[in-house]
């Protein structure tokens, strides 16, 4: 094979207020045409910020390279000149970012966003433009091309968006797809689709991919050869087949057992009712015209029913869109709706907000994103804090201090840690934070709205843990949104499997993951356990 991209003996260095800090050490790996590299580890192992090294899109002068190579083809890109770097990115190597309602500009429609590389680089008109963009977005399997022409981001799914993403890195046929995390937070379904998108697209244009990712799945399915890096460096360097099947490095075989075990608590059914809902409806009304009537309605929710016992984790499982957060919200009574809602054998759907607030420290939620559900803004004792503050928790400043305390340590942390903020944190801290700021009010039922989408396998399976731990020590009630039907599995006794905003079949955990009785629920496992095939069936190109 042809090699397309070198990188030897890289360093990357930032300068902190703290002091210089080595983010990058010494890394060294090849790119061969065609092929498929993946770096993996944990986040802070040093993946990003390899991959923005080679397109050199780290904050010059906060970020430097004390050491290292980076050679495409015949061209040095370390310190290269600007005129060379605008002719190689998003023409010769493209990117796919992590998160893409982060990276496509709000402000901006499809089409503009498609068209200003091509545009750059190849100098279309307008037309031909248009026409390029609508090839590229059929060819991403974007439904209805034509018509999304003129939509924004938040007009589209998490799983167009991220087509749209890859059309963007595609217009100009690179030789080199640099793919960071793509299929992050997206679910089991749309996620198989991207990877067999990247993998036909791949075949398609010849182009080789450097994936960076900390999901084992996508490697083992994708994959040629993979780049274990822990703390800046490589540790191990090797074939998919081998490192899966032979590991070598301690850190490498800790990876690959990091998944979350163990079985969920047992489904008492003589334990009493928490929560429940009977033919919960949530709809959205669409409204059209001048005078902006109603037309229609989205029903986002139609007509559920759910029971949650205390002891008990009752799963939400569908893709986007399906209803699941809905639901979580619903009963939480955060949003209208019709129906019955009981909480504590007394009926709260009819209930006022002033009637309400004295149940809402017994009804906590964890959303999806710590990152963007904590205020940037206060500490973490204040966030932790606020609630106690509402409730009147807590006589004094010293015994709500101490309250928080308790928290941040039984959810593992440090209570020192209270004078810090959010952004001084890891992604499975900060979650251990938000679970603090839920658990610090002893509620009795909690909607963990997707937890664990956005973090590492082995701080998944500390999450997990974690929130077992809390549930048998408080015999709490959880409703478990999620899309991650390994982490369900662990932890769930019973599962509703959503669609379409109803319910196409539920019951014990067992039974749903045996012997599935509805084809959309068997779509959903055979989609989960596909990403979950030998390295055998990696990549081979």
């Amino acid at each position: 094979m042809t090699m397309l991209l070198s990188v030897r003996d890289l360093s990357v260095t930032f300068q902190t207020p703290s002091g210089p800090v080595q983010a990058v050490r010494g890394v060294s790996f090849d790119v061969d045409a065609g092929e498929t590299v993946a770096l993996v580890g944990e986040s802070g192992s040093g993946k990003s910020v390899t991959a923005l090294s080679v397109l050199q899109l780290l904050p010059y002068p906060m970020a430097s390279h004390p050491s290292g190579s980076i050679q495409f083809k015949d061209t040095e890109l370390v310190g290269a000149v600007p005129a060379t770097l605008r002719a190689v990115r998003g023409d010769r190597i493209a990117m796919i970012f992590q998160e893409p309602m982060t990276s496509l500009n709000p402000l901006h429609s499809i089409e503009r966003q498609v068209s200003e590389t091509l545009f750059l680089h190849k100098g279309l008109t307008t037309a031909a433009a248009r026409r390029r963009v609508l090839d590229l977005l059929r060819l991403v399997g974007l439904p209805e091309a034509e018509r999304r022409l003129g939509a924004f981001p938040h007009e589209l799914s998490g799983g167009q968006r991220q087509r749209v993403m890859i059309a963007m890195a595609l217009a100009n046929e690179p030789d080199l797809l640099i793919a960071d995390e793509p299929t992050t937070a997206l679910d089991v379904t749309i996620q198989a689709q991207i990877l067999e998108l990247l993998r036909d697209l791949q075949r398609r244009f010849g182009m080789a991919l450097l994936l960076i990712t900390h999901d084992l799945g996508v490697v083992r399915k994708m994959a040629r050869r993979v780049c274990v890096m822990n703390q800046g460096e490589i540790v191990e360097q090797a074939s998919a087949v081998r490192l899966f099947d032979r590991p070598e490095h301690p850190y490498t075989r800790r990876l690959l057992n990091a998944h979350p075990k163990g079985d969920p608590l047992g489904n008492d059914p003589t334990a009493p009712v928490v929560a429940s809902a009977q033919s919960l409806k949530v709809y959205f009304p669409i409204k059209k015209g001048v005078l902006r009537r109603t037309v229609d309605h989205v029903r986002a929710v139609d007509g559920v029913t759910v029971t949650v016992r205390a002891g008990q984790t009752v799963g939400v499982v569908g893709e986007s869109g399906s209803g699941k957060t809905t639901l979580g919200l619903a009963m939480l009574r955060l949003t209208e709706s019709s129906g019955a809602i009981v909480f504590d054998d007394r009926r709260i759907d009819g209930l006022q907000v002033r009637a309400m607030r004295p149940l809402r420290r017994q009804m906590q939620v964890v959303f999806q994103d710590p990152y963007g559900s904590l205020s940037p803004r206060l500490s973490v004792r204040e966030i932790i804090e606020e609630g106690l503050r509402i409730h009147r928790i807590g006589a004094t400043d010293a015994e709500r201090a101490s309250l928080v305390a308790q928290a941040l340590e039984e959810v593992g942390l440090d209570s020192t840690f209270g004078d810090r903020y959010p952004h001084e944190f890891s992604g499975g801290q900060r979650q251990r934070i938000a679970i603090a700021r839920a658990m610090v009010l002893k509620p009795r039922f909690v909607v963990l709205d997707e937890p664990t989408s956005a973090l590492d396998m082995s701080v998944q399976a500390q999450i997990v843990d974690l929130l077992r731990d809390l549930q048998v020590r408080h015999s709490l009630a959880y409703l478990f949104i999620s899309h991650d039907l390994r982490v369900v599995r662990a932890l769930s006794s019973d599962v509703v499997v959503m669609k379409d905003g109803q319910v196409v079949e539920q019951g014990p955990s067992e039974r749903i993951f045996r012997s599935p009785q509805q084809p959309y629920t068997r779509a959903l496992l055979a989609a989960a356990l596909n990403l979950e095939t030998t390295a055998g069936d990696a990549v081979r190109t």
